[in-house]
This record gives structure tokens, C-alpha cells and sequence, in this order.
């Protein structure tokens, strides 16, 4: 189980180590199939190899070709036909890249917000609508599509910035405090993944799917209520409570990016194509996207309570 981001065509299941364990040759010195590995393997599907040895093979040249075709066999698979392989610099590349637009798409709603300040709320809306809809079409999509995830890129900045200037019209130096707060967590969390501290596990992995349900179904009666009612800016997400609730967020984000990292380490390690660097480029997208709202909005309720 992976981030859902990535649990689509991004990362091909061809390329998981399962399957990339059955494509390899198990072979002795004498380019033959040990008896152990004739038990542990069914006949049928075998390599040809894998069953009769190498035809025309000597004695002392078993060790060195067989040594030679299981190195070969045990390297990642290079993306096969499809290209050359993603890579780290390449996923870097497609982040950057897409963050660019995003602070793009919040220039615009901060340059608009200035002039007409009233339009600018009601663009945010839908923007964020249309980000939510492109989010889904990105995340259910069996190939990437680089236009779809700049245009989320875009859609979200541009609600980004709208809500980051009205906050900040509020709460001076709100939009400071939560831009380095989320460029702290995310730090934090690369250098807890690099060093082997954190990782992403099965079963953690079904809690975050259980826990991020009930969290978006919570958050659309609250946006519900926001919207239908008077009950505030906050919602049911005011004083210790909402606090508590974006503390919560916070942690569900954060280990967003923990299977984010995971993801795109398993993506270079089995070679997938070069392509599915734009998969790894938006789900990190969704997750600073949330990782940065959701501390927005707690530093928000803080100050708040605080005057």
C-alpha cells in the first residue's frame, strides 16, 4: 500500500520485487538450476536458462557466466522500452519546476487581490474547486500528465495566495511564520527519511488511510458549516479543539511526505521511466500544499485566541 498519489500508474507494479525476483536466472557454477531452487520455484513459467543451464557452457566458464547474467539480471530495470530510468535529479527537476507555477498562480492572486480585493475571494473559491477536481483527475490518471499537474499547481497557488492575503491582512506576519514552519517540518522529515530514522510500513500505512477518511469527512461538514452558517471563519475548528484537530492535520501531511520519499526511492531503485518523475513532482505537490494550509490555519486559530 502506497501514497494513493502514487498507488495508480505511477509506479508500475511491473516494477515491484516480486515481480522483478521471478524475471532473474538462478543458476550453479555449471550454469544449472540448484536442486533447493528447483524445489522452491515451479517448472512452469521458468526461464529456459533458469530450467536447462546455458547451452554449450564449460565447466570453467560456468562461475564467470553465471555470475555475469545474475549481475545483469539483479540490476533495476531501467525503465525497459519505456526510456531512460527517473532519477532524483529529474523528480527535483519536475518539484521545482511545478512549485514555480504554483507561486505563479499566488502572485496573480496577490497582484489581483491588491487591485480588487473583492473578486479575488470568489476566484479562490472556485480555484480551489477546480484544484480538487484536477487533483483527482492526476491521482486516478494510469499515465501523468504534466499540463493537468502544472494546472493544479496553478489553480492551488492562486488559492494559496488568496487566503495567505487575507490572513496576513488580519494577522500581520502570518504568511512569514507559515512558510518557514512548513519548510521546517519538511526538512525535518527529509533528513529523518535520509538517515533511515522514519519509514513508511504497511501498517502505519493503513492507519493514515483510516485516519486521513475520517479527517476529509470532517473537514467537507466543516467547510459545510463555514459556508451555510455563521458559526465563523473556523468553523467547528476554533479554540483548543481546532487546534488539536490541525496538530492532527499536521501529523497526517507530514507522514504524507515519509510516503512520498518512500515512493520515489522505490520508483528509482526498480528504474521506472522518466515520465513518472511528474507522478513524484505532484505528490509532493499535494502534500507541502497541505502541509502549508494546515499550519496557516493553526498559527491562525493561535493568534486568534491570543487578541
Amino acid at each position: 500500500m502506497s501514497n494513493p498519489i502514487f498507488n495508480t500508474g505511477a509506479f508500475p507494479d511491473q516494477f515491484s520485487e516480486k515481480k522483478r525476483e521471478r524475471r532473474r536466472f538462478y543458476m550453479n557454477d555449471q550454469g544449472g538450476v540448484t536442486e533447493q531452487q528447483r524445489r522452491q520455484a515451479p517448472a512452469q513459467g521458468q526461464p529456459f536458462a533458469a530450467q536447462y543451464g546455458m547451452p554449450g557452457q564449460q565447466a570453467g566458464a560456468g562461475r564467470a557466466g553465471a555470475d555475469q547474467l545474475n549481475q545483469q539480471y539483479n540490476l533495476p530495470d531501467a525503465a525497459g522500452s519505456q526510456g531512460a530510468p527517473m532519477t532524483y535529479d529529474d523528480v527535483i527537476r519536475k518539484t521545482v519546476t511545478s512549485f514555480a507555477v504554483l507561486l505563479v498562480g499566488a502572485a496573480v492572486a496577490v497582484a489581483l487581490g491588491v487591485v480588487m480585493p473583492g473578486l479575488v475571494m470568489g476566484l479562490a473559491l472556485v480555484a480551489v474547486l477546480v484544484g480538487f477536481g484536477l487533483g483527482l483527475v492526476n491521482a486516478f490518471k494510469k499515465e501523468p500528465n504534466p499540463a493537468l499537474i502544472l494546472a493544479y499547481s496553478a489553480t492551488q497557488g492562486f488559492f494559496l495566495g488568496a487566503i495567505t492575503m487575507m490572513l496576513e491582512g488580519m494577522f500581520p506576519g502570518i504568511a512569514v511564520q507559515a512558510v518557514m514552519a512548513t519548510v521546517a517540518v519538511f526538512g525535518t522529515i527529509l533528513a529523518l527519511f535520509k538517515s533511515g530514522k522514519i519509514r513508511a510500513t504497511p501498517k502505519l500505512n493503513k492507519i493514515f488511510f483510516v485516519a486521513i477518511i475520517g479527517y476529509a469527512v470532517f473537514s467537507l461538514m466543516n467547510f459545510g458549516l463555514m459556508i451555510f452558517t455563521d458559526m465563523g471563519m473556523f468553523g467547528l475548528r476554533s479554540g483548543w479543539f481546532g487546534i488539536a484537530i490541525g496538530v492532527f492535520a499536521i501529523l497526517l501531511a507530514s507522514y504524507s511526505l515519509v510516503m512520498d520519499f518512500t515512493n520515489i526511492q522505490e520508483g528509482v531503485d526498480a528504474g521506472v521511466a522518466q515520465k513518472y518523475g511528474w507522478a513524484a513532482a505532484f505528490g509532493l505537490t499535494v502534500s507541502l500544499v497541505w502541509l502549508y494550509i494546515e499550519i496557516l490555519r493553526v498559527i491562525a486559530i493561535v493568534r486568534s485566541m491570543a487578541e
